[in-house]
């Protein structure tokens, strides 16, 4: 798979974790793209359920997916470590078990979306996530995403 985030790749994320019955939300902008937020991001964000059968299922579908994991990649992700950076394999990948500004991966879930078998947070929650992180980045990004959220909640409802 190439490098950079894209549509293909969520799709083949979706697959095998569907597969492992794994709970997870696209989060940050990776999420953002799904719901057609016009911009683009180097990797993917995937904002999952911290328990153990979870963690472990993970590890399982990651190897499937094509990542090399380490043996201190595997232990990361089983333990559920708050944020783990993987940058080998087919695709950037970033394992977010406590995104910032979002209490529970529950209730993220309640209010995420499904978008062609792909479960997504919810715009709001996308935005709370990265007003909380207070990285220059995500700052800049801002107040493209909630004009993009403006415009997304319009059309959504005209639909």
């Amino acid at each position: 798979m190439e490098k950079g985030f894209n549509y293909k790749q969520a799709q083949e994320i979706a697959r095998v974790f569907k597969k492992y019955q794994i709970h997870y939300l696209f989060i940050g902008k990776s999420g953002a793209i799904i719901l057609g937020f016009p911009d683009t991001t180097q990797d993917t964000d995937l904002f999952v359920e911290k328990s153990l059968s979870n963690c472990k299922a993970i590890v399982k579908a990651l190897i499937e997916l094509g990542f090399p994991l380490k043996e201190k990649e595997q232990q990361e992700i089983t333990k559920g470590k708050d944020f783990i950076q993987i940058r080998e394999g087919p695709f950037d990948l970033d394992l977010i078990f406590a995104p910032d500004g979002i209490e529970t991966f529950e209730e993220a879930y309640r209010r995420s979306l499904n978008i062609e078998d792909l479960h997504v947070c919810h715009i709001d929650d996308i935005i709370k996530s990265k007003e909380a992180t207070g990285r220059i980045k995500d700052k800049e990004s801002l107040p493209r995403i909630k004009a993009f959220r403006d415009w997304w909640i319009k059309n959504k409802q005209s639909s």
